[in-house]
């Protein structure tokens, strides 16, 4: 049996150009031809083929390959330690290569592909990794954390323009809501607590209402997240975990 040029490159995914090439240059002659001239490919050929593909992957130009498959005193079973090593060792290298992009990708935490005149522009004097590395000793192994990292990965500035503008519009609401005396079970104070929510829930990862439940009671157990709702005024962060958890009392009704 025999195979035509073209349909040796389609097993081996290459192009019928690069078949004529090694051809013209000693490489890969096939072993038969039609009385027309055209070339004829024998499971022989598609053996070197598979031999000069490997090598190729590997690096080795041309003519190093030609001479690595015809060496006349070449032991197959030598040649085939020699790929198996050659194999193990670019498994390695690119385990290695795996394992830094792994690493960088971890390192892209909230902000960290901005340069610092964009970080300061978009957060201003809020650190948006001050408490990362807590943030993953926490939740590092949760799905939430997880679908975080991956959406906060892929934030541009101007996506985190928008979410920063998006959170300080909240807040100044917020608290006037709260500066007006407005009950936390009040309907306006639980759309704003919705809105939160959401709010969570398009820029960082999935927050039912029993997720923001709990993220409300952390705002007043933790003295971090009081400090920082409470400096929007008194009582914000108190007020603000009570209305989260009126609306996610309303929704589960």
């Amino acid at each position: 049996m025999s195979f035509s040029v073209g349909q040796v490159a389609g097993f081996a995914g290459i192009t019928v150009r690069t078949l004529h090439h090694y051809d013209e240059i000693g490489l890969l002659v096939p072993s038969a031809r039609t009385h027309a001239g055209h070339r004829r490919y024998a499971d022989a050929d598609l053996d070197r083929l598979q031999q000069i593909l490997f090598y190729r992957e590997l690096g080795f130009p041309l003519d190093e390959v030609a001479a690595l498959l015809d060496d006349p005193g070449a032991d197959p079973r030598a040649q085939l330690r020699r790929q198996h090593e050659l194999l193990t060792a670019r498994i390695e290298r690119l385990s290695r290569m795996a394992a830094a992009v792994e690493h960088a990708m971890e390192a892209r935490t909230m902000g960290i592909d901005l340069t610092p005149e964009e970080r300061f522009e978009v957060f201003g004097d809020h650190d948006p990794e001050q408490y990362a590395e807590e943030t993953e000793r926490r939740w590092g192994t949760t799905e939430a954390y997880a679908e975080s990292r991956r959406r906060t990965a892929r934030h541009t500035k101007a996506d985190w323009q928008r979410m920063r503008a998006e959170s300080d519009d909240f807040n100044a609401r917020y608290a006037t809501l709260v500066a007006d005396g407005v009950p936390p079970a009040d309907p306006a104070a639980m759309d704003l607590a919705e809105e939160h929510r959401r709010h969570i829930d398009r820029w960082f990862y999935p927050c039912p209402h029993a997720t923001h439940r709990c993220l409300g009671e952390m705002y007043v157990a933790d003295p971090r997240f009081t400090a920082y709702y409470d400096a929007l005024g008194p009582g914000v962060a108190a007020h603000l975990n009570a209305a989260i958890a009126a609306n996610a009392d309303r929704h589960a009704a």
